[in-house]
């Protein structure tokens, strides 16, 4: 039974709790998130844990799954946690998101791989219902392959959009933590589901801004491309930067990233029609970038630029188009990358307070991931450098 109808309580929260002691910590962040809702049990717990010592970690996150008592509990490790208007990198900390979901059923699932005899399969999904609205995902990119399975969700999903990120943890390899439902999980991924009448958005801000011309990929192997618009690609990209005025060119290099138009026929490539991936490196020999994607030879890239004014710019244009179509705001999941925070903005606070400041609302949690998952042009995408946020309205249906 979801939690009921009171006017007097907030259906959406969330706590932040720093220190070297995480056990308190959890409990502290746990009774942040839960305060608003006076008592009501939260149908929907999101918990997320930062610190140096694996068993720690999971301590603290078994205490505040106790705690909270929630109908669903999901979370991991991490190494950086937002919420209560707060970043926190590189320091023990818990946050923790809780949510009253009147009427939506909440189905948490435990994905893992695992051997056949054609080779490998994840097994856990859920059976797909037509009103499935939204899954949470958080995988351990050690154990689950996070990309493939993200690439291929949009056919063996049915078009289910993913929402979340990809855990760490303190030393890597083993050490990444993943929760569910009062357990720690080693390996996989884990999350929920939610299905019937719940209003829940996803949203992926991808911060860069594209120059120089569209052009199309005339030769390419793999994730190599050889040939823009007919001419080897490192000398179009560096003809390309070397016309542009002396500050943006700076900016190029510093933040250089190629969008691949998600629209081949649209009538122009502009910036918010593109998916964003790394440039990852150069052949000076051949000519060639390589790109973290595969692009077939025949489909239209731009170079992009990502900085700090360009993110903060995307955002909020975002959450403007997002607040004139969709009723009022309840509280939001956000998954930040790992590369944002400090390294990208003046404070690790950024992100947060330009979600709660966007969106008007406050019940905003999450944490910096080492991936972030979430749809770009109706696809599911696991990105690098995005804030991908899941926004509820504030009925919490």
């Amino acid at each position: 039974m979801s939690c009921p109808p009171n006017l007097l309580t907030s259906r959406f929260g969330d706590g932040l709790a720093v220190g070297p002691d995480l056990v308190a910590a959890a409990e502290s962040a746990v009774t942040q998130a839960l305060a608003p809702m006076r008592g009501q049990r939260p149908d929907l717990l999101c918990l997320f844990v930062c610190g140096d010592d694996p068993a720690m970690v999971e301590s603290a996150a078994t205490r505040a799954m106790e705690v909270a008592g929630a109908r669903t509990t999901l979370g991991c490790g991490a190494g950086g946690v937002i919420g209560a208007g707060r970043g926190v990198e590189n320091e023990p900390a818990v946050s923790v998101f809780a949510a009253c979901l009147p009427g939506v059923r909440c189905t948490p699932l435990h994905l893992e791989l695992v051997r056949i005899p054609e080779g490998v399969a994840v097994t856990g999904m859920p059976d797909r219902r037509d009103d499935d609205a939204v899954a949470v995902l958080l995988a351990d990119p050690f154990t689950f392959p996070v990309t493939d399975f993200v690439q291929r969700s949009h056919d063996d999903l049915g078009g289910l959009p993913l929402i979340g990120g990809v855990a760490s943890g303190p030393h890597g390899g083993e050490s990444a933590r993943l929760f569910l439902d009062g357990h720690s999980v080693r390996g996989g991924a884990v999350g929920v589901v939610l299905g019937g009448p719940v209003t829940a958005r996803p949203v992926v801000s991808q911060g860069c801004r594209p120059f120089g011309p569209p052009m199309t990929v005339t030769r390419a192997e793999g994730n190599v491309l050889l040939e823009l618009a007919g001419t080897p690609a490192l000398a179009k990209l560096e003809q390309i930067v070397a016309g542009l005025p002396a500050e943006e060119r700076s900016a190029a290099v510093r933040g250089l990233q190629i969008g691949v138009a998600m629209d081949e026929y649209a009538e122009e490539h502009e910036r918010g029609g593109f998916l964003i991936r790394g440039i990852v490196g150069a052949d000076q020999q051949r000519g060639a970038i390589a790109i973290a994607d595969v692009v077939e030879v025949g489909r239209t890239v731009r170079f992009q630029v990502r900085d700090a004014s360009t993110a903060d710019q995307d955002l909020e244009e975002l959450f403007t188009r997002f607040r004139a179509e969709a009723p009022p705001v309840g509280g939001a999941l956000l998954f930040s990358c790992n590369g944002r925070g400090r390294a990208m903005f003046p404070s690790a606070d950024h992100d947060v307070l330009a979600v709660r400041a966007g969106l008007d609302t406050t019940g905003v949690a999450g944490f910096f991931a080492a991936g972030e998952i979430g749809p770009v042009g109706g696809r599911n995408h696991l990105h690098g450098f995005t804030a991908s946020i899941l926004v509820f309205g504030a009925d919490g249906s």
